[in-house]
């Protein structure tokens, strides 16, 4: 390998929005997540609705008009 142009690889944490942290390595300063192991409904086991920026919302009005009608 070259010297000089690989980026460093440093330690750094994770850290969830549960506040969850995880060591890791990476050559990014620091990743912030909102969901992890320990809070993500398929291995908590418990449903968690999870509306990330109106994403649920949007794909409500995009397939209402798909929707029975009663």
């Amino acid at each position: 390998m070259k010297p000089g142009i690989h980026p460093e690889y440093n330690e750094i944490t994770i850290t969830c929005a549960c506040g969850a942290t995880y060591p890791t390595r990476s050559t990014r300063k620091s990743i912030n997540v909102e969901i992890c192991s320990n809070c993500h409904p398929f291995f908590t086991g418990k449903q968690k609705l999870i509306d990330t920026a109106g994403r649920v919302e949007r794909f409500r009005r995009k397939y209402a008009k798909f929707q029975k009608k009663d």
